[in-house]
């Protein structure tokens, strides 16, 4: 078989495929690092917009042991998930609990996303606010995943200023006894969230949220900041008590805020690495062992694919995350819940399978030429 394809462009490529990283041991011992885990959908059932979301649970539940087979732990549930964007709160409580029983099976770290998404789409009072997420809480414990207190489209859309979030979240986290995760996620991966933490000024919205983990240190385990600005983390990672994790979802910067610097470093919860795990996990390795050099060499080949994978709109970039588990042969299918699939071009989406077989993340390159070159033909690209 041919590992050729024809491009949009009409430059043909040659995959080389990649099968170089080994499985590690044990997990990385000096970051901890969850990898934010997608969907697989059922390809034979309506998976169009406005719908339930039909999930195919067992390729959906072996990409989570793929995941765990790295070292790395799920985080489950978030918009990785296609949270807001096609995954309905009915699915997400069972890709929760399902993925929380699997995780106890094979001892793998899973942390799972709390929201407000059982609510209908439009105006909601504080109090129903906090009842949703009081809802979505008890379910994740229930299930026996750490709850991750994801940002609310409706808290945004409700709050009149930092207080309503101060209130909101203090009487969450006085609700478990489990350390939660925190989560602040950038307008560019979700435009409703604009003015996050009452302020869009993003130095008043640093210091609600250093109001927040400050005041209720002991309940916070980290919060997850994606905010695409390497400064602006380092800055409040600084700031951030003694004990409380900053997880970087910075998947434009991550190599660098992983490894840190003399003062302290970022953990991880990142969208990304569902893509390049094998990578992800031979770089925490190296990390692990004081081999700076090859961390950065290994990241380095990563780096690229990121920041297309997350190029504007950025929100889209689920589709190729799907798109890529498809070449590597983690599913049979380029399908999603919502039809989200067609999020993303033909150009973009044949640019991330050259720069996904560069970095040696597709380990059967007759496999995924195939289905690059069929994809291609559907989308109308001569052969």
């Amino acid at each position: 078989m041919s590992t050729e394809v024809r491009l949009p462009d009409g430059t043909r490529y040659r995959l080389r495929g990649g099968t170089g990283f080994p499985h590690p041991t044990a997990p990385a011992t000096s970051r901890t690092a969850y990898a934010a885990a997608h969907v697989v959908a059922d390809p034979t059932a309506e998976n169009v917009p406005g719908v339930p979301a039909a999930v195919d649970w067992d390729r959906t539940l072996a990409f989570r042991h793929h995941l765990w087979s790295y070292g790395l732990g799920v985080a489950e549930a978030m918009d990785t998930a296609q949270r807001g964007m096609g995954l309905d709160y009915p699915a997400v409580r069972e890709l929760v609990a399902r993925s929380a029983a699997e995780a106890r099976t094979v001892g793998g770290r899973i942390v799972a996303g709390v929201a407000t998404d059982q609510l209908p789409v439009g105006p909601a009072s504080l109090a129903d606010i906090s009842r949703a997420y009081h809802e979505q809480l008890a379910d994740t414990l229930t299930a026996g995943a750490r709850p991750v207190l994801m940002c609310s489209r409706h808290l945004a859309a409700a709050a009149t200023g930092p207080d309503d979030y101060l209130r909101v979240y203090a009487d969450l986290l006085a609700a478990t006894d489990e350390p939660v995760v925190l989560h602040w996620l950038g307008d560019m991966f979700d435009p409703a969230l604009t003015g996050y933490w009452g302020s869009t000024d993003l130095d008043q919205a640093t210091e609600t949220v250093l109001t927040l983990v400050k005041e209720h240190a002991d309940a916070i385990d980290g919060i997850k900041v994606s905010l695409l600005d390497a400064d602006r983390e380092v800055a409040l990672r600084r700031a951030l008590p003694a004990g409380v994790r900053l997880y970087t979802g910075d998947d434009f910067n991550y190599p660098e805020l992983i490894r840190g610097d003399e003062v302290g470093h970022s953990d991880a919860l990142l969208g990304v690495f569902a893509a390049i795990a094998p990578a992800a996990s031979a770089a925490l390795a190296a990390l692990d062992r004081g081999d700076l050099a090859t961390y950065d060499e290994v990241f380095a080949t990563t780096l690229p694919l990121a920041r297309h994978l997350f190029a504007a709109p950025t929100w889209y970039y689920k589709t190729g995350i799907v798109f890529l588990a498809w070449l590597a042969g983690h599913q049979d299918h380029f399908v999603m819940v919502g039809g989200q699939q067609s999020g993303r071009s033909p150009a973009h989406l044949s640019r991330l399978l050259v720069l996904a077989d560069e970095a040696g993340l597709l380990p059967d390159a007759e496999r995924a030429a195939a289905r690059a070159r069929a994809y291609l033909t559907v989308a109308g690209v001569p052969r």
